[in-house]
Order: C-alpha cells, then sequence, then structure tokens
C-alpha cells in the first residue's frame, strides 16, 4: 500500500503515469523487449521504446556474453596464485567453488535489480541510479566518471601480447609488447564497429572456442589421474590435500579476490537488457547456466593442475598452471605453443566480451545526460553501433597501455580499478533492499524474479569483507603488496577518486548555478536514429515556472491542445488541514477510474495536478478561460467541463 505521504497518479487507458512519493517522482515506462511495464524514477535515462541496437540477443548470445567475459585469463594465471596464498590443494579447491557461490549470490542480486527495470541496459548504471536517486544526479555523475577514467582494458591486452609473442616463440622489448597490445587492442574495436551481429557472432565464436579449450584441459586432467601419461604420481597433491594451510587474513582475503577475479563477467549479460526479448525469463536461464557451466570447468581444470603438477612446482614457478600441465603431460614445444595459441584467443575473446558489454554501459551513462556531449555517445549511427562509446574505451585503453612503464605503476592501475568496483558491488547489494521499499512506497506491483534475504545478506557479507580487508597489512609489512610502495594505496586513490566526483557534483549542479542564477533541469532528447537521451540544461531563474509548466517531470516536452490558456486558481481562504486528496472522476462511473493523487499542502497538491503530463491533467490545465473558486473544503467545477463529472479536494477521513 502507498504511504499516505504519496501523490500517486494513475492513468487506466495508455499506460503512462507518475507516482510522487516525498520528493521522487516515478514514471510509468515499457520497452520494447516485450518486458513488463516497470516504474522508474523520473530523473533517470528514460527508457528507449524501440531499441536502436536491435533485439539480437538470444538466451544462447547471453550466455555467450557472460562466458566470453569470464574466461579470460584468470583460470590459467590465478591457480598459482591462489595456491600460494592459501598454503595448501585442499583449500585452494574450497575457493574456486566459494567463487562460485559468492558470484552465484551477486547473480541473483542482478536478477532482481534487472526485474524493476528490465528495459533499460547499462545494469549498474541503472541499478545505482535508481536505488540512491537523491542527491539528483549525484551517483550517476560518480559512476560516469570513474567509469571513464577506470573503463581501460590494457591488463589483458598486454597479456594477450605477451602469448603472442610465445606463439612466436620470440622475446619483445618494452616498447614491441606495448606496440602489439594497442595494435590487437584495435583490432577487436574495429571489428565490432561496423556491424552489431557481426559483434555477438564474434562474441559466440570465441565463447565456444573457449569453452572447448577448458574441456580438452578437465579431459588431460582425467587422462593424467587414470595413470595414461608420464606424471609418476598423479594422485600425490591430493593426498594430505589440506596440508600447509595458511591462517593468514591477507593471504585468505589475496586469494579470495583473485578468485572472484577469475569469475569476473558473470553479470556481463545484463548490460544488454534492452537488446534482450523477455530479458528477466531469458537471462535467468542463461546466466544461471553460464556461471554453473564455468564453475564446473574451472574445478575440473584445477583438478587437472594438481593431477599433473607437483604442488610445490606449481607455487614457486612463474609460468601459468596451463602451462606447466601440457609441460608435464605432452613434454613438446609444439604443444606449449598451440596452448599460449588458445590463451591468446581466449584473452581476445575476453577483450570483445568487455567491449561488448561495458560500450552499452558508456552509453548509458551518457543517456543520462551526465557526459558532455550525449548525443555523439548515444548515437548508434551510422551502422547501428555505439561507435562512441568504443572510440572511448579504445583511447583510455590506448593511454594506459602506453603511458605507464612496467612494475609497479601497471599493477597499482590494475588494482586501482578494484576497491571502487567492490563499493558498487556493495551499494548494488544494499540497493535491492532501498529499491523493494521505494516500490512498497508507491504500491508498485511485484516483479518477474525477487531473491532470497539470505542470498543477498550473504552477498553484502562478502562485499563488506572485501571492502574492509584490503587494509588489513600483508605478513611481509607495509611495503609487502603486488607493489613496492604502501600497500593500501590504491585503496586511498580510489576513495579519493569518489570524493573528487563528489567535489565535481556539488560544484556542477549547486555551486556554479548558484553563482550563475540558473538551474538545472533534465530535457528529453530523441535522436534521427531513434535513440533517446537525457541532456541537462541550464535553466535562468527567472524562466523555471515557464520550463516546468511546458515539460513533465521526465523532461518531455508537453503537447498542449490549443484550446485556450490555461485556467487560473483562486480560493477564499487557506487550508490547513493534513493529508488532503484530490480525485478525477469518468462521467459514466461513480468509480475513480482517473488519476488520484494525495498530499499534505493544497498548494503542492494543485501543483502536480496541472503538472502531471496525463492527458487528464493536461486537458484541466488547458480548458478555455475556465476559473477554480475554492469554497470552504471543496471546488466547485462548471458544468462545461463535460468530460470529467467532479474534482474535490476534501480532508481525508481520518484528519476530519
Amino acid at each position: 500500500m502507498a504511504s499516505k505521504e504519496a501523490i500517486a497518479s494513475t492513468q487506466a487507458d495508455d499506460g503512462n503515469s507518475v507516482v510522487v512519493n516525498g520528493n521522487l517522482e516515478y514514471v510509468y515506462e515499457k520497452g520494447g523487449n516485450e518486458a513488463i511495464p516497470s516504474y522508474q524514477e523520473a530523473s533517470g535515462a528514460p527508457v528507449e521504446q524501440q531499441s536502436p541496437l536491435g533485439y539480437n540477443v538470444r538466451w544462447v548470445t547471453a550466455a555467450m556474453l557472460n562466458i566470453g567475459m569470464i574466461i579470460g585469463t584468470g583460470v590459467f594465471s590465478t591457480p598459482a596464485v591462489i595456491l600460494q596464498n592459501v598454503g595448501s590443494v585442499g583449500f585452494a579447491m574450497i575457493f574456486w567453488v566459494l567463487g562460485f557461490l559468492v558470484s552465484a549470490a551477486g547473480l541473483v542480486v542482478y536478477l532482481e535489480l534487472a526485474s524493476y527495470f528490465p528495459s533499460r541496459s547499462g545494469s549498474e548504471v541503472v541499478y545505482l541510479e535508481q536505488a540512491y536517486p537523491r542527491p539528483k544526479y549525484f551517483l550517476p555523475i560518480t559512476f560516469a566518471v570513474q567509469s571513464v577514467i577506470l573503463s581501460f582494458s590494457s591488463g589483458n591486452s598486454i597479456v594477450l601480447a605477451q602469448y603472442l609473442f610465445q606463439v612466436a616463440d620470440s622475446e619483445p622489448t618494452a616498447w614491441k609488447l606495448k606496440g602489439v597490445a594497442v595494435a590487437g587492442y584495435t583490432v577487436a574495436v574495429l571489428l565490432l564497429s561496423f556491424n552489431t551481429k557481426l559483434s555477438l557472432y564474434l562474441v559466440n565464436v570465441i565463447s565456444v572456442i573457449k569453452i572447448i579449450t577448458l574441456v580438452f584441459i578437465s579431459i588431460t586432467g582425467f587422462v593424467v589421474l587414470g595413470g595414461y601419461t608420464s606424471v609418476p604420481d598423479p594422485k600425490a597433491n591430493f593426498r594430505n590435500s589440506f596440508e600447509g594451510t595458511t591462517n593468514s587474513a591477507y593471504g585468505i582475503t589475496n586469494a579470495l579476490v583473485k578468485v572472484m577475479f577469475a569469475y569476473q563477467g558473470y553479470a556481463n549479460a545484463f548490460n544488454v537488457v534492452n537488446e534482450v526479448k523477455k530479458p528477466i525469463k531469458t537471462l535467468r536461464m542463461s546466466a544461471g547456466i553460464s556461471l554453473l557451466t564455468v564453475a564446473v570447468l574451472y574445478i575440473l581444470c584445477n583438478i587437472a593442475y594438481f593431477a599433473a603438477v607437483p604442488k610445490e612446482q606449481l607455487k614457486n614457478s612463474q609460468q601459468t598452471a596451463a602451462s606447466l600441465l601440457f609441460k608435464a603431460v605432452f613434454n613438446s614445444r609444439r604443444a606449449s605453443r598451440g596452448l599460449s595459441f588458445l590463451i591468446t584467443l581466449s584473452a581476445f575473446g575476453n577483450l570483445v566480451a568487455v567491449l561488448v558489454g561495458q560500450s552499452r554501459m558508456i552509453r548509458e551513462c551518457a543517456r543520462q545526460g551526465v557526459i558532455p556531449f550525449p548525443q555523439f555517445w548515444v548515437s548508434t549511427r551510422p551502422f547501428g553501433t555505439p561507435l562512441g562509446p568504443y572510440f572511448l574505451k579504445w583511447f583510455v585503453t590506448v593511454i594506459m597501455i602506453v603511458a605507464p612503464p612496467a612494475g609497479d605503476a601497471f599493477n597499482f592501475l590494475v588494482d586501482l580499478q578494484s576497491y571502487p568496483a567492490a563499493v558498487c558491488n556493495a551499494s548494488l547489494t544494499v540497493g535491492v533492499f532501498l529499491i523493494r521499499h521505494q516500490r512498497k512506497n508507491i504500491g508498485a506491483p511485484k516483479t518477474e524474479f525477487r531473491g532470497w534475504n539470505v542470498v543477498l545478506i550473504f552477498s553484502l557479507l562478502i562485499n563488506i569483507y572485501l571492502l574492509a580487508m584490503p587494509w588489513y597489512p600483508p605478513k611481509s609489512g607495509s611495503t609487502g603488496g603486488d607493489v613496492s610502495f604502501w600497500y593500501a594505496t590504491y585503496c586511498v586513490v580510489g576513495i579519493g577518486i569518489l570524493v573528487i566526483c563528489a567535489l565535481y557534483y556539488y560544484a556542477w549542479i549547486y555551486l556554479l548555478p548558484k553563482l550563475g542564477g540558473y538551474q538545472i533541469r533534465q530535457e528529453v532528447v530523441e535522436l534521427e536514429d531513434g535513440a533517446t537521451t537525457h541532456r541537462l540544461r541550464k535553466v535562468p531563474n527567472d524562466q523555471l515556472s515557464l520550463w516546468d509548466r511546458e515539460h513533465d517531470v521526465s523532461g518531455r516536452a508537453r503537447h498542449r491542445s490549443g484550446r485556450g490558456p490555461e485556467m487560473t486558481l483562486s480560493w477564499s481562504q487557506p487550508i490547513k488541514r493534513s493529508n488532503l486528496y484530490c480525485r478525477i472522476m469518468q462521467p459514466s462511473s461513480s468509480e475513480a477510474r482517473g488519476p488520484v493523487f494525495h498530499s499534505t499542502d493544497l498548494n503542492t497538491l494543485l501543483y502536480h495536478i496541472f503538472r502531471h503530463p496525463s492527458p487528464a491533467a493536461q486537458w484541466l490545465g488547458a480548458a478555455r478561460g475556465s476559473t477554480l473558486q475554492m469554497v470552504g473544503l471543496s471546488l466547485s467545477i462548471p458544468s462545461s467541463w463535460h468530460r470529467y463529472r467532479a474534482l474535490g479536494i476534501v480532508p481525508a477521513p481520518n484528519s476530519i
């Protein structure tokens, strides 16, 4: 049930309505992807009635988008690091299961959030915008700034280049490595730039090859365990498998971070929700299948590594676990080069899947109006692809490949991405409970998916742990991390970025408007390709009332009926009673089927009646030469208003 303080309106015929709860205004919108219509706070980017990127994402592609981003280089490189941190084979295997459980809990969070906004792409952009709508534009600006600054994919680009040189059996210089990394990323961007269907097809093909690679490694592990190779004792690591388990909090935390890095990408398909028909039904199936498939393959691959490679060799080697496996089983240089090629392809596929997902995320940031020149970033012309976000990703990634030297600077920048991401994940989980509360207040209907509270609490606790533990010093002291300076520097800088975003927000939205005599208002802009975006406009203070009359709560220009000037309002005495309400009734029935408004203040009530974008309110606002006269506690209406029989403003029963 809606709260008594809420101002609510409902339009039965066209499904377009606004619900006001305190200072929040919710619009009821529907996209073209066959999703259930839903309420969203009006300051958010408008729902695109028809996706300019098309509806080419079926359940298989949605699954492959997740798999393509999850399976990068993590499963080949992190097993040794995790073993080093936890100390024992048994505990390392538990962490791969734990990574699956944490990811599954996170997936539940994303599914519930997507069910609230099933026609908006961009995942976190949308969910943070709607969970924390006030202060207005604060979360969109903060997320947009950190997304742009930290949107680089330099790490996987350099890994791609390293394995390409291994395939070529060549030792590169630092600048050759950077050059090949830039070339590899440029190829990925160009392949996606000219056709959306081609980009999704490429994701599907490479993801299938990744699955086949992990299946091959898994089968190799079973062959080793069966004693059909030259490995002398394939079961040695599984005897006393928990021997050497660490009690270091730093080691355990680092292992959890590394395993979550390997699972990162399980929610990539949520970035393309508005390109999916019946998205919640589709994603509930595809996301679950993709995560379970990868988890099973990850566990089987780790069993293969531990079967073929002695524990101490795996802990101390600088090579990837997969390389050690192939060397132990095949002992062939050609086989090692073949593996390097497969890892190269896996890294390239990760770049492609990340580009597809993050381009939609950046585009959604622009649709909120918080990035300068939003039309450029939102447009899909001329090829029906998000060229602006692709270019931005390419530009930032190239800078981060070329500028920082190898070693401390590179490791620091990679770590820097992780802490704002952890803040985001924790905020998303809290956001689920906030949105539930908001929807309860406005009486919104149930959605297609709702997660169990115990799962959400588990996800929240893990995220809080990941936020707190990076501050815990390693055993080797304050400089014992993966950089030579203070181990938690990246945490401080990450928080510093968020603080800078807050200062920028205050200056842009409050300080400069106060000094300049204007306020920020949002305007809905429709582009020629069908894309829809917000644009934030500077409206002088003396023009605010005119702007608000001519635009609805979302920022769309009102369409006047042309039947005369707006009505004038007058009343003979002030109304001080609380919780007033207004009901517009249809002429054919005694039941109230039109808009219903509630307020504790008469002026607020009248303001929302005539600002409301519904046809009823617009008709009232355009009635020719009409005057409302306040008589006691009611409003009289001229009989010439034939479309609506009665409009009354009286105290609610509990305040009489």
